[in-house]
C-alpha cells in the first residue's frame, strides 16, 4: 500500500525534549500554511522518554487517523527505530534534501524523522515539504518495499 500525502488528514506531529523546539517550529509553520496538525507531545523541554510520544504517533499514521508523520528527538535514531516497530510504518532517518525524497521515491516512507542536534532548522523545514510533494516511484521499488514486513 503506497503512501499517498491526504491533505485533508491532519500530520501526526512527535518529539522527546531535544527535538521539542523543532516541533512547536514545525507545527506553527505547517498551520501557517494551512494544514492540520496532531501534536502527540512532548509538550516541554522537561527530559521525557521518546517512545511514549512516538508509539501514539505512528499508531495514529498506521491506522490512518493520520495523512503522516514527522518525529524529532536529538539524533533521530531513537525515534526512527521505535516508530519502525510498527508493522505499517516506514520511517526514513533524514538529514539532507537529497535523503528526504530518496525516503520517499525509493522507501515510501510515511514518517520522517529529523535529528534536532544536527539539522538547521530552515533545511528541517525543506526536508518536510520535500517530504510531502515527492511521490514514490514504485515499479523495482515497489517490490523492495513490499518485502520490508515480516509478516
Amino acid at each position: 500500500m503506497s503512501f499517498v500525502f491526504d491533505s485533508a488528514k491532519p500530520i501526526a506531529l512527535g518529539c522527546d525534549h531535544a527535538g521539542f523546539e523543532y516541533k512547536e517550529a514545525v507545527k506553527q509553520w505547517l498551520t501557517g500554511k494551512g494544514y492540520q496538525v496532531k501534536d502527540f507531545g512532548t509538550h516541554s523541554l522537561d527530559s521525557v522518554d521518546y517512545p511514549d510520544f512516538v508509539h501514539p504517533a505512528a499508531s495514529s499514521v498506521e491506522n490512518g487517523e493520520s495523512a503522516f508523520g514527522i518525529l524529532f528527538c536529538g539524533s533521530a535514531n531513537g525515534v526512527a527505530i521505535t516508530a519502525n516497530k510498527h508493522q505499517h510504518i516506514r520511517a526514513g532517518l533524514c538529514w539532507q534534501n537529497d535523503v528526504a525524497a530518496l525516503t520517499r521515491q525509493h522507501n515510501d516512507a510515511n514518517m520522517i524523522c529529523i535529528p534536532a542536534r544536527f539539522v538547521a532548522l530552515p533545511l528541517a523545514l525543506q526536508m518536510i515539504e520535500i517530504f510531502m510533494t515527492t511521490p514514490f516511484e514504485g515499479g523495482r521499488h515497489a517490490n523492495r518495499v513490499n518485502k520490508i514486513a515480516c509478516s
